[in-house]
């Protein structure tokens, strides 16, 4: 499904931003551990469908990814004498999982789907921090690249995981139930304090 044919994403709120960019560190602690939580999930959705090559190719691609990811991000942690933290309790990711509807097809495919709203929102997010960044003076300043790349590497992921869904489904049964997910992101997303934390 082309980007142009998705639900419109509504922006973060600027409350989000300012939170980030007023303790970055604090950003970047919570970062590094959702890069190793993306890992892990995609570790997990091939842990759960053996029997199905194309979705195991994928997501072993993308495990091995997101864990590159945390490795990049805990360098650039160390580098500026920042100490990560134990993770924390992901409000927004945990809401979003509550929509899993159960039975062997339907959750399949609404992993598949709130996979891909996950990506989707973190690449605007990691947009918006790099502008911010380029845009700015901070000592974080230097990472608005890697924020940008950032932001292209979870765009692709949506796409990859809507992809993946219409293997497995009809176009109308991904489009229908992509809709009504993208609708409850958008709520559980503004539903949430600003913070400076990826989600």
């Amino acid at each position: 499904m082309p980007e142009q044919d998705l639900p419109p994403l509504r922006p973060s709120p600027q409350s989000w931003l300012d939170a980030v960019t007023g303790d970055f560190p604090a950003f970047l602690r919570d970062h590094v551990s959702c890069e190793k939580k993306a890992s892990g999930m995609a570790l997990n959705i091939a842990s759960h469908y053996p029997n199905k090559p194309v979705l195991l190719r994928v997501m072993c691609d993308l495990a091995v990814e997101e864990l590159s990811h945390w490795r990049e991000t805990m360098k650039i942690l160390l580098d500026y004498g920042i100490e990560p933290a134990p993770d924390q309790r992901d409000t927004y990711v945990n809401a979003l999982q509550h929509l899993i509807r159960r039975g062997p097809s339907l959750y399949l495919l609404d992993r598949l789907l709130v996979a891909a709203l996950l990506e989707r929102r973190g690449a605007e997010r990691f947009a918006r921090i790099g502008e911010s960044l380029a845009a700015g003076t901070s000592r974080f300043a230097a990472l608005a690249p890697f924020y940008r790349a950032l932001a292209a590497s979870e765009a692709r992921h949506c796409g990859v995981f809507i992809e993946l869904a219409g293997v497995e489904f009809s176009a109308a049964a991904v489009t229908c139930r992509l809709h009504e997910l993208h609708a409850a992101e958008e709520s559980i997303m503004l539903s949430l304090p600003p913070a400076a934390r990826l989600h």
